[in-house]
C-alpha cells in the first residue's frame, strides 16, 4: 500500500466548548453530525460564495477538530477563522505537532496514527495523521499521489480551480460531498443555495482522455472556439475546466475537441451526477434554427 507523506499539506486545530457550534455555522460541511474519527470535505467561502480554501476536516476528539489544508492556504485560513470567531469559545492554532500522509492502493502495513477516510470518494483511500518525525521517514513522492488523484478525476484547489475566484459548483464540491445543502446557514450559503436550486453551472471540471503528451495550461478548442483548459495532467488523462454549453454544441455539431493538434475526449468522472450525456442534449445552434 503506498503511504505518501503529503508535504504540501498542513493542519489547523480547532478546539473549545463551542467549536462544533461555531464551525457548523461558518463552513460548508455538517459539523454537528460528526462523531470522533469522522471526516468531511468542506470549505470556507467568501460572503459572495467563492472558495477561500477547501479542506478535509476531521473530528480528532470531543470539541477538537483538524483542518487538513493546502500548506500555502494555512496562514490565510487561520486568519479568517479567527476573524469570524468573535466571542465564540473556540481556539485555533497550527497543528505543527502533526503531519499528513495519503494511504491508498492495496491493503498493507501503515505507521501508527489515526486514519480518516477521504470523504470525497472511496477510491482516494485514507488520510493518516502522525508525528512529523514519523512522516519524514515515509516516501514523499507527491507525483505518485497526484497521478492517483488525477486518474480518479478528483480536482485539486490551486491547480484545477483558483482560490478566491471559484464557486463550489464550479469546483465540483457539490458532487464530492463538500456542501451540505440541508444544514442551514454558513458564510456564502445564500449564493451557493441559489446556484443549486435555480441555475446550472456554466463551468465544470471534467476528465480528459488523450493519446499523446499534453501539458497543463493547454487550451481545449472546438474549431476556433475555446471550450476549456487543461488544469491537471498525467499519462493519457487529465482534468480540465470546461464550458459545458460549448462542449455540448461541439459534440452535437460533430466538431472534434483538440488541445493543440491532439484530439481529446471529455468524460464525466464516475462519482459525478451532473449531466454530460452529449447525444441526448440539444445544441444551442439547433435551438436557434428551430426557434426554440
Amino acid at each position: 500500500m503506498p503511504v505518501i507523506h503529503l508535504t504540501d499539506r498542513a493542519l489547523i486545530r480547532a478546539s473549545g466548548p463551542e467549536a462544533s457550534k461555531f464551525l457548523h455555522g461558518v463552513i460548508t460541511c455538517n459539523v454537528q453530525t460528526m462523531a470522533v474519527g469522522d471526516s468531511r470535505y468542506g470549505a470556507l467561502l467568501t460572503p459572495q460564495g467563492k472558495i477561500i480554501s477547501d479542506f478535509l476536516f476531521y473530528k480528532e476528539g470531543e470539541d477538537v477538530f483538524l483542518f487538513d489544508v493546502p500548506a500555502e492556504r494555512v496562514d490565510d485560513l487561520l486568519k479568517r477563522l479567527i476573524f469570524h470567531r468573535l466571542r465564540a469559545k473556540v481556539a485555533f492554532e497550527k497543528a505543527d505537532d502533526l503531519a499528513v500522509a495519503g494511504v491508498f492502493g492495496e491493503a498493507g502495513a501503515t505507521p501508527g496514527g489515526p486514519l480518516y477516510a477521504d470523504p470525497r470518494f472511496p477510491g482516494l483511500g485514507q488520510r493518516l495523521v502522525l508525528p512529523p518525525a514519523v512522516a519524514g521517514e515515509l516516501s514523499a513522492d507527491l507525483a505518485a499521489y497526484e497521478a492517483h488523484r488525477i486518474a480518479l478525476g478528483i480536482p485539486r484547489g490551486g491547480s484545477d480551480f483558483a482560490y478566491g475566484d471559484t464557486f463550489p459548483h464550479e469546483a465540483d464540491m457539490d458532487q464530492l460531498g463538500g456542501v451540505d445543502f440541508k444544514k442551514g446557514c454558513y458564510v456564502g450559503q445564500e449564493v451557493v443555495s441559489r446556484m443549486e436550486h435555480r441555475s446550472t453551472p456554466r463551468n465544470r471540471l471534467v476528465e480528459v482522455l488523450f493519446a499523446a503528451p499534453l501539458a497543463v495550461g493547454q487550451e481545449i478548442t472546438a474549431g476556433d472556439k475555446s471550450v476549456g483548459q487543461l488544469t491537471s495532467v498525467t499519462e493519457g488523462r487529465g482534468i480540465a475546466t470546461v464550458r459545458l454549453d460549448r462542449a455540448t454544441d461541439a459534440r452535437a455539431e460533430g466538431v472534434p475537441l483538440r488541445a493543440g493538434a491532439v484530439e481529446v475526449e471529455l468524460r464525466k468522472p464516475e462519482w459525478a451526477t451532473f449531466p454530460l450525456d452529449w447525444e441526448k442534449k440539444v445544441s444551442g445552434l439547433d435551438r436557434k434554427f428551430k426557434g426554440a
